[in-house]
C-alpha cells in the first residue's frame, strides 16, 4: 500500500491536531481526494515520521490529527556537500531532485567564473525557497525524514573562505583529475564535492580550489553534463562508501 508522506514546516507531537499549509491541504483535498479517516504521514525533517489520520476536509484546510512517532534511520553513513555551479533553468531543480534521493547532506549553489545564472539578492532568495520546496518534494518520495541543508546561491570564493575549520575531504569533479572514488578514503566527516555549471569551471575557479586543498576527481573517460555530472559522483561515491 502507498504511503503517502507530506512535509510540513512545524513541530509535530503524538497525539495532537494540526491544519495542513495551504498548498498542501489542497494536493490532499483536490489531487489525492483524501477524507476523514484516511491514513497520511507527516514529517518536519527531525528524522522521524508520524503516522496520522485526516480529521477532517473542508473548503479550504485539512485537519490532521498525529498518532505517533517513528524514528527513522535511512540517513547516509556517508555526509557529503555537494557544492553545484548553478546550472540553468530545471537543470538546477533537477540536480536537487536527485541529489536528494541519493542521500546528499547539504547543497551549496556556487557561482562560478564561467556562470551563466546571474541572481540579484531578491531572485536568489526566491530561487533559495524554491530549491527547498524541490527537497521537500523528493524527501516526501523518497522517504527521507531529514532535509538536506540548502543555502544561499554564493560566490565560489566566498564558500571556499568559509571553510577554514572544515576537515571533510575536499574533492572537485576536474577532466585532469587522477583520483577514483574506489581510492578515496574517507574522515568521519565527509566530503565536499563541487561540480562547474554548464562551461565548466575556469581557470581562476581551478586555481581557487586546489590552493585551498581540493583534490580533482575523474569519473571516467567522458566528459558529464553538469545536470549528470555531480549526480553520478554522488551515487559512485554512496556505492563505493555510502549505503547503495
Amino acid at each position: 500500500m502507498r504511503t503517502i508522506r507530506i512535509h510540513v514546516d512545524q513541530p509535530l507531537t503524538s497525539g495532537t491536531e494540526l491544519a495542513l499549509p495551504s498548498q498542501a491541504s489542497e494536493h490532499v483535498a483536490r489531487v489525492l481526494r483524501l477524507t476523514a479517516g484516511d491514513p497520511i504521514t507527516l514529517f518536519n525533517g527531525d528524522g522521524s515520521d508520524y503516522p496520522s489520520l485526516i480529521a477532517s476536509v473542508g473548503k479550504r484546510e485539512v485537519v490532521v490529527q498525529v498518532q505517533a512517532q517513528q524514528p527513522l534511520q535511512n540517513e547516509s553513513p556517508l555526509r557529503l556537500t555537494l557544492a553545484q555551479g548553478v546550472a540553468r533553468g530545471e537543470k538546477m531543480d533537477l540536480i536537487v531532485q536527485k541529489a536528494t534521493e541519493l542521500g546528499v547532506a547539504r547543497i551549496v549553489p556556487l557561482i562560478t567564473e564561467r556562470s551563466e545564472v546571474k541572481l540579484d539578492p531578491a531572485r536568489a532568495e526566491k530561487r533559495l525557497a524554491h530549491w527547498q520546496a524541490v527537497a521537500a518534494s523528493a524527501c516526501e518520495q523518497s522517504g527521507r525524514a531529514r532535509l538536506p541543508e540548502i543555502v544561499a546561491a554564493q560566490p565560489l570564493e566566498a564558500w571556499l573562505r568559509s571553510l577554514d575549520n572544515d576537515q571533510a575531504l575536499r574533492l572537485a569533479l576536474l577532466p585532469e583529475g587522477t583520483l577514483r572514488g574506489r581510492d578515496i578514503a574517507f574522515p568521519a566527516e565527509g566530503g565536499l564535492l563541487v561540480v562547474g555549471p554548464e562551461g565548466g569551471l575556469g581557470e581562476r575557479d581551478i586555481q581557487a580550489l586546489t590552493g585551498t586543498g581540493f583534490i580533482g576527481l575523474v569519473l571516467g573517460p567522458r566528459i558529464l553534463r553538469t545536470e549528470t555530472a555531480g549526480l553520478a559522483a554522488l551515487a559512485a561515491l554512496q556505492a563505493l562508501h555510502g549505503d547503495i
